[in-house]
Parts: C-alpha cells; sequence; structure tokens
C-alpha cells in the first residue's frame, strides 16, 4: 500500500467581463501580496480566487502574460479589480515555485509506479549466501532478465496490491497473487460500482541495482549488484525488476478541470496515503482513471460520499432495516452526494492516478467518487 500569480496584466476591460461569471473572488484578501519561497500556486489563488482551478484560464486569455505558469518569490500580485490580478516582477533570484507542495509527493513520484501485471517481470530468485533479505552492497540472482548487459541499471520493486473495481485494493502475496479474501470486507461500506475491471498493480520500489554478471553456460540467473536502498525495504527473494527510468515524473503541476470524455466515468478513490480507510488534505489518494481516460498531471477532481438509502422511519415506523444502505428498496428514501474535498492529480497511468487532496470539508474515505470539480 503507498505512504503521505505570476499572474495577469487585465488591461482588456473585456477579458474581465469574459471571465466574470466564470470566476469567483475570495472577499477580505489583502490589496498586494509578496510571493514568498514555499507558495504554492494552488495556495495563492486560493487567497483571491473561491476555485483556485481557474487561474489558467484566467492567465492565458491575456496575451501580455509570457508564460502563466511561472511566478517566482518576490513577485508582487495586487488584486485592485474583480477578476483582476496584476503582476509586477520581483528579483528573480530563486527558483520559480510549484502547482503544489513537492516534499509532500516526492516520495510517491520516485517510489511508486502502476502496471498492467506482474506476472512477466523479472523476478529475484535468490540472495547472495542464500539469505532470506538483502540490501546495499550485496547480491541478487535474477531469473528472465533477457538480454541484459553489464552496468545497466535496474530498480527492484514489490508488487503490493492489485487495484480494481468493485474491490478497490487486494493485497498481494510476494509471487505477485491476491491474497485469498483480503478484499471482500470493501463490499461492507462501498457502494457498488458500475464498473468490474482490473485496473492495474502497485509496485512500491526496494531498491537500485547493477548488471555485474549476465546468465551465461549452465548458471540461469543475472547478477545484481545492490545499491540504493529505498524506504528502508530490503530485498526479498519475488521481488520483481523494471527498467531504470532516467525521469519518471514531471516537477510541474498546473490545475485544470477533467477532460470531457470523463464525464462518463465511475471514478473511486481506491486508496488513501498510509491509511485504512480515510484521509484528508495533503494525503495522498489512489483514483480508478489515467491516462487511458484522458486524466493528466493537474487534473481537479471533486470527491463526493455517494448518497446513501436510509429507512423512512415515518412510513414504517417498526422497520427493522439497516438504516444506511449501499443500495435501494422498498421502504427506502434516497439521500444526495455530500462533498468531501477537492484534490488534484499528479502522477499518472493507463488507469490509476495519484492525486494530492488540496482543501476540503471532510475527510476522504475509500471508495468516494470524483467528480468535476464544479459539481454541485
Amino acid at each position: 500500500m503507498f505512504e503521505r500569480t505570476r499572474t495577469v496584466v487585465a488591461v482588456a476591460m473585456l477579458t474581465v467581463a469574459t471571465y466574470a461569471t466564470a470566476v469567483e473572488v475570495n472577499g477580505g484578501h489583502p490589496e498586494t501580496y509578496v510571493v514568498r519561497k514555499g507558495d504554492t500556486l494552488w495556495d495563492i489563488s486560493a487567497r483571491f480566487l473561491k476555485k483556485p482551478w481557474l487561474w489558467p484560464e484566467i492567465w492565458q486569455a491575456n496575451p501580455q502574460v509570457k508564460n502563466p505558469h511561472l511566478i517566482y518569490p518576490g513577485d508582487v500580485l495586487s488584486l485592485a479589480y474583480l477578476d483582476r490580478v496584476v503582476a509586477q516582477p520581483g528579483p528573480r533570484q530563486e527558483a520559480p515555485i510549484n502547482g503544489i507542495p513537492l516534499d509532500q509527493v516526492e516520495p510517491f513520484l520516485k517510489q511508486l509506479s502502476v502496471v498492467d501485471e506482474v506476472k512477466s517481470l523479472p523476478f529475484v530468485a535468490g540472495l547472495e549466501d542464500n539469505r532470506l533479505r538483502a540490501t546495499s552492497g550485496q547480491t541478487a540472482y535474477v531469473r528472465g532478465l533477457d538480454g541484459a548487459e553489464v552496468g545497466q541499471r535496474y530498480a527492484v520493486v514489490r508488487p503490493t496490491v492489485r487495484y480494481a473495481l468493485p474491490k478497490p485494493t487486494e493485497d498481494l502475496t510476494a509471487n505477485g497473487d491476491v491474497t485469498p479474501g483480503s478484499g471482500n470486507l470493501w463490499k461492507n461500506f462501498i457502494a457498488p460500482s458500475k464498473r468490474n475491471q482490473t485496473l492495474g498493480y502497485e509496485l512500491a520500489q526496494v531498491n537500485i541495482g547493477t548488471v555485474t554478471k549476465v546468465a551465461s553456460g549452465n548458471v540461469d540467473v543475472t547478477s545484481i549488484a545492490l545499491q540504493t536502498q529505498i524506504g528502508g525495504r530490503e530485498v526479498r527473494v519475488g521481488d520483481r525488476l523494471v527498467p531504470v527510468e532516467a525521469t519518471p515524473y514531471d516537477l510541474q503541476f498546473f490545475p485544470h478541470v477533467p477532460a470531457a470524455q470523463t464525464e462518463s466515468l465511475d471514478i473511486r478513490v481506491l486508496a488513501v496515503t498510509d491509511m485504512f480507510l480515510a484521509g484528508g488534505p495533503r494525503d495522498v489518494i489512489a483514483i480508478s482513471a489515467g491516462r487511458a481516460d484522458g486524466v493528466d498531471n493537474g487534473t481537479v477532481v471533486s470527491l463526493w460520499r455517494q448518497g446513501r438509502f436510509v429507512a423512512n422511519k415515518m412510513k414504517y415506523p417498526g422497520s427493522s432495516r439497516m438504516d444506511d444502505s449501499l443500495t435501494d428498496g422498498a421502504g427506502r428514501i434516497a439521500m444526495p452526494d455530500e462533498y468531501a474535498a477537492h484534490a488534484m492529480v499528479f502522477r499518472t497511468f493507463d488507469k490509476v492516478s495519484y492525486a494530492l487532496v488540496m482543501q476540503g470539508v471532510k475527510p476522504v474515505q475509500v471508495g468516494y467518487s470524483a467528480k468535476h470539480p464544479d459539481a454541485q
């Protein structure tokens, strides 16, 4: 399981009028704000806008802004008129700030990935001195690393969970199989899903090693010198290997609304950072949509508790029916969905993405639905 402006010179009143209906400005904002190191684009936008994910649309509508995605410590922001944010460039002595706090997501950028299947990946067949565990400075023997050459680097990864619907997560055994019964409990508190499919297998990085000797003659395995331990984990038999990615993730994240093609999808929260069930702001979640569904870095979603079906106690006062059912039935009253929080995607795979919970009014739980950020 996984673990936790430069803005716009809006001199054209037409531009201001165009966005006046789409953008609401927060009340009580300061007249000026000096960007500081440690700020994020989301947090600064939230000072001025009730919908922080709309700022790129406003900035990009102004041709005076050469790069609406860059804001630097020392820049002075002035909010003088409705939907008009003016920037005075600062000294430009430091790097531009990011859309979200990198320190919150960097471990997930570096250490986790999601693949369609694991059985075909090369695996650790044995360890130096027939150890049960190995770490940096020791050797792992790998089967199935065909075509490897001395000096090549590989990441040792461990399959942790299978992401799927309607069961959001199922724990995996050492050889990558689903642990029998591990997903059964989800049905007790997660509303039924319209989807029934495997979405991918999460891989947690354990170590990085270099090929020192390839399989030849009577030897069936490739020798890997373990060099970089990650997350305090030790290598064990059954761990898998994947090539080291030169640039596996982006470092710039800019909020925007989801692509139109995601509107018809039943997108759910699959897992929450270091938690069994629930999390809050600055926690990382996994959701059941990815690149194949039109989700990319910066996609903002709102997260909702699905409306339950309660017993009609006025009509059936003696009923013994459960009062918080996940499905409809005779004598029940349908309740509305309830807003919990907003989240922004920061890394995507084919059918799964990781997102950071940005702000909310209640904890986010596994099984909650993801909708358009403007959903009511």
